[in-house]
């Protein structure tokens, strides 16, 4: 179901990624097909840049979760607050992120704001 909404999200030229995303894929390539499609994205996929806003949205989003009782990776923290400082849609089938859906939005202003 997720990789069909990524192939989708890719096909209408929708998708994108982060930083960080990117080093985890880098990461967990496991061979020369992964290899290319990394390589692909990278010509592709438009990058959300994790600035000095990211980084304070996710420490009030760690901040938040903790209130609120969710306790998710560091990594997954900050991914999340790229997306919403960048108002992007995450497509994912880990359950850590769905957890912070529970943690309410930070009021800030978006990149094109």
């Amino acid at each position: 179901m997720v990789r069909a909404r990524v192939e989708a999200a890719l096909t209408a030229s929708e998708a994108c990624w982060c930083p960080l995303v990117r080093l985890e894929l880098w990461n967990g390539a496991a061979g020369d097909r992964d290899r290319r499609i990394l390589r692909d994205f990278e010509n592709v996929l438009p990058e959300l840049a994790i600035d000095d806003e990211v980084w304070a949205s996710a420490y009030e989003l760690a901040r938040r979760a903790r209130a609120v009782g969710v306790s998710v990776p560091a990594t997954d923290i900050l991914i999340a607050a790229c997306a919403r400082r960048h108002g992007a849609e995450l497509e994912t089938a880990d359950a850590d992120f769905e957890r912070l859906v529970a943690v309410p939005p930070i009021e800030s202003k978006r990149a094109d704001d």
